[in-house]
């Protein structure tokens, strides 16, 4: 590596909840270092209400994101936003993390270390129709385009916090919702979402204008130019149905955005393996937050990783020399 390049003490991939709050113990370490995002919050930002994030009783997504922008610009974080990095490649002890813009735009970044808080995103379906229906009535995003239907007739599909969430919110946006979930009702798989919390599915199933459709697999999403329904399977009785909806919100799950990461060890699903210091078993390569195989992904476990993290990799670059400069 050249001596005239810079070499940071650390590169920060993310700026949701993880993140962030790397970012600030960073900062409070005065540590020479950059957080590279796409966007600030990622789905933090998508989340509409939050009502579990410690000392705040009830808050948007969207406004808990712009806290968060707030808070690493009181220490005067540097942020590359709107860069998603391609990729992360180890020469000696060092990293080189190359990113770039919708538009090409490319940056590199030469690190000691990095702490990869990249996230996830929304799996899809994979059935017919719903790649070329995205946009004209799919959505993965319910907080962004569930009030584009208005007194429409619109499908949740999902089994977690997440399609719960969309159908209570599109409760009150739609004149009818159904909330499609391929669980039976049951007490085994807790009433059908067997991993959703128990306060939303008791909110769910008082509302009037939503009718949770149990044992369903959707095979199909129908329409031209855009959505004008769903075809389903019941898996009890083997009946094919049809569903006429304008909208459909897909809630099944994420998947974790890490794809650019080499060194590193990942699950089956994609989630990079970490210990208990948020370390991976690369040298220098941190992970925090959803994008890690920590089972649960919850916005206050994620900022406390990102602590942890900046906290290793603090430690890590101290012991740090340089062998190659």
């Amino acid at each position: 590596m050249p001596s005239k390049d810079p070499l940071l003490d650390l590169v920060i991939i993310g700026a949701a909840a993880a993140g962030s709050s790397a970012a600030i113990y960073a900062a409070r370490r005065n540590l020479n270092f950059i957080v590279v995002a796409k966007d600030i919050g990622g789905e933090v930002a998508l989340s509409g209400e939050v009502e579990n994030w410690p000392g705040t009783p009830k808050i948007s997504g969207i406004d808990l994101a712009q806290n968060f922008h707030d808070h690493m610009k009181k220490y005067n974080v540097k942020i590359d936003q709107g860069f998603f990095v391609t990729s992360i490649k180890r020469e000696e002890k060092y990293h080189i993390v190359t990113a770039e813009t919708s538009t090409g735009e490319k940056k590199e970044y030469h690190t000691k270390a990095v702490i990869v808080a990249s996230g996830i995103h929304p799996r899809e379906l994979q059935i017919p129709k719903e790649k070329e229906l995205r946009g004209r009535g799919v959505t993965y995003c319910t907080v962004c385009d569930g009030p584009l239907f208005p007194d429409k007739t619109t499908a949740t599909i999902g089994a977690g916090n997440a399609a719960l969430e969309s159908a209570l919110m599109m409760a009150g946006i739609s004149k009818k919702v159904y909330l499609v979930t391929k669980y039976p009702d049951t007490k085994e798989t807790n009433g059908g979402f067997p991993r959703g919390e128990n306060i939303l599915i008791d909110k769910v199933k008082k509302l009037k204008n939503v009718e949770i459709i149990y044992n369903a697999l959707t095979e199909e999403i129908v329409g031209d130019t855009m959505v004008t329904g769903i075809k389903y399977t019941d898996t009890v009785s083997h009946e094919k149905k049809d569903l006429e909806v304008q909208g459909v919100m897909v809630h099944v799950g994420m998947t974790p955005n890490s794809d650019f990461v080499t060194c590193g060890e990942k699950n089956k699903i994609g989630e990079l393996i970490v210990n208990t210091r948020c370390q991976t078993n690369c040298p220098g390569i941190f992970a925090a937050g959803d994008v890690t195989d920590v089972p649960f992904k919850q916005i206050a476990i994620s900022a406390g990783q990102g602590v942890t993290a900046a906290l290793s990799a603090i430690e890590y670059i101290n012991k740090w020399e340089a062998t190659d400069r």
